[in-house]
């Protein structure tokens, strides 16, 4: 990469709560909201199991009682509707300033397609976009979901990679309110593959989509700032 890139500091993290994920995501953000000039972010982890809800989501969506359940539920101010995460899921979180690339949210949402279609590129399978919706699929199966939240163009939530989860948290919702397109996950196509494979992948597909140069950091430096 040219050192004229633009900078952008690397998270690479394991399995971290939701809320403490949120968290610092809330943090990055404002700390971009304030200060412009600080270097872009991309936070990528795993997580406990959770659902999510957009702040419109519809919870008719959702297929337990959420008043008495023991699943985790939080309802959150990205777009979109319900979600699952859970380990074997990669979650990448952009903390971009998009004056820097295009203030433009369609083309965003694009660009972080395209950085999973190349990281199935990787393993020779087709990513494809659905027209009016928003996420990959692979053979009209739902691989990733996408769901932003942009402040002053500064951005912060961001895309769900099904690598190698165990599905089944996934029958208790209907996955972004599309109940006639089935999830999937990357393991279905390569049995063998590991988030930690498919992390260096997303990685560098993100850094050429987006023009980066990737700093890696950790979590911790955070609170240092």
């Amino acid at each position: 990469m040219s050192d004229t890139q633009n900078r952008c500091l690397l998270y690479n993290e394991e399995v971290i709560p939701y809320l403490e994920a949120w968290k610092w995501q809330k943090k990055l953000q404002g700390q971009r909201v304030q200060n412009p000039d600080l270097d872009d972010a991309l936070i990528l982890l795993e997580h406990p199991p959770v659902y999510t809800l957009g702040k419109a989501a519809n919870s008719e969506f959702i297929k337990f009682d959420i008043d008495k359940n023991t699943y985790e539920v939080h309802r959150i101010e990205r777009g979109g509707e319900v979600t699952y995460h859970c380990p074997g899921q990669l979650v990448g979180y952009p903390i971009l300033n998009l004056a820097r690339h295009r203030q433009d949210l369609h083309w965003y949402l694009r660009q972080l397609e395209e950085v999973i279609i190349r990281v199935l590129a990787v393993y020779k399978l087709q990513g494809k976009r659905i027209p009016s919706l928003t996420g990959v699929w692979l053979e009209g199966r739902k691989v990733a979901a996408i769901g932003i939240k942009v402040s002053r163009w500064i951005t912060m939530h961001g895309f769900s990679f099904n690598v190698c989860p165990d599905m089944e948290g996934f029958e208790r919702i209907v996955p972004c309110g599309i109940a006639d397109k089935p999830v999937s996950s990357l393991s279905e196509w390569v049995p063998s593959i590991t988030c930690a494979e498919v992390r260096v992948h997303v990685a560098r597909c993100f850094a050429e989509v987006f023009g980066l140069k990737l700093i890696e950091q950790s979590l911790n430096n955070i609170h240092q700032r």
